[in-house]
């Protein structure tokens, strides 16, 4: 028979949860890393929110014989926590950090009340346990993404060639892979070359991409555009220039409703040096055009 939870801890647990992560992929990784199936995790649909995840594996938690030891083990992970780096950049974070620590706070006096000690400490073992094959986790993480940076350095200077841009499509698949972020690769479509596609969020974003010297010029967006307004309603268009583009180009992508997203190398760095994941760098130029029409958020302010 599961041991029942009192249901207050169970919402506390919750919510503390629910306010510490944001990202898709942190929000993923703490319940993997807590004990949560992979199966489970597998059938995350796209368009199924945080909560509405929780709302399905709560209540499965609660039924199964050994579920209670992932809730609290959640539990003792979540009131542990001194730092969010998860929270970190995003435009509204104060907001964010004060309603993570509050709802941190909330659990841990629970925990600290309600709680005995020797249960406490076997849960916090556990979490040591996992800690360190994280940091395992993490160290292989961060070799791949020094390999995918040292490649693309290697690349450099075949910028401009035909040959560059075949590997620079290859590289940037790669890359992708990296993020695990649903995607086709190129091909054609009513003999128009499109260099692939990737799906963020549930939006199916067309991919252009440019590998040479040159700034990206105004031709080359109208061209894309052209690709993009082609396709059904909901489909936008990211074009990764390594070069960056002129500001014709980006006055021209920069139109009311503008389906266009524009990266430069300098986005692309942010996110080999583990500083954005692609998802969430992406999301956060898409935020900046929804607001603003400015399909271009340089690098230096994507923090802001």
């Amino acid at each position: 028979m599961p041991e029942k939870l009192p249901s207050h801890f169970v919402e506390l647990v919750q919510d503390a949860l629910l306010k510490s992560y944001w990202r898709r992929k942190a929000f993923r990784n703490v319940l993997r890393r807590n004990g949560v199936s992979e199966s489970f995790l597998n059938g995350w649909a796209e368009d199924e929110s945080k909560r509405q995840l929780l709302d399905r594996l709560i209540p499965g938690l609660e039924r199964a014989e050994k579920g209670h030891i992932v809730i609290k083990q959640l539990a003792v992970h979540l009131a542990d926590q001194s730092t969010f780096p998860d929270l970190m950049g995003w435009p509204d974070e104060k907001e964010k950090l004060a309603s993570a620590r509050a709802a941190v706070a909330a659990l841990k006096t629970y925990i600290e009340r309600e709680r005995s000690k020797a249960e406490v400490e076997a849960a916090r073992l556990a979490i040591r346990e996992e800690a360190a094959r994280q940091r395992a986790e993490k160290v292989a993480s961060q070799q791949d993404l020094a390999r995918l940076q040292a490649k693309l350095i290697e690349l450099h200077p075949q910028a401009g060639t035909q040959a560059g841009g075949y590997a620079f499509e290859k590289w940037f698949y790669d890359f992708v892979k990296f993020f695990d972020v649903d995607h086709r690769l190129p091909y054609k479509a009513d003999e128009r070359q499109i260099d692939g596609s990737v799906t963020i969020e549930g939006t199916t974003y067309l991919v252009e991409l440019k590998f040479t010297t040159n700034q990206t010029s105004i031709g080359d967006i109208d061209s894309f555009l052209a690709k993009v307004n082609n396709k059904a309603d909901n489909t936008m268009g990211l074009f990764v220039s390594m070069a960056g583009y002129s500001s014709v180009a980006i006055s021209q992508a920069s139109k009311p409703r503008t389906p266009l997203l524009l990266l430069d190398s300098a986005h692309i760095f942010l996110a080999l040096q583990g500083v954005w994941e692609l998802p969430e760098l992406v999301s956060r130029v898409r935020q900046h055009a929804s607001q603003t029409s400015e399909a271009y958020l340089p690098a230096d302010r994507l923090s802001r």
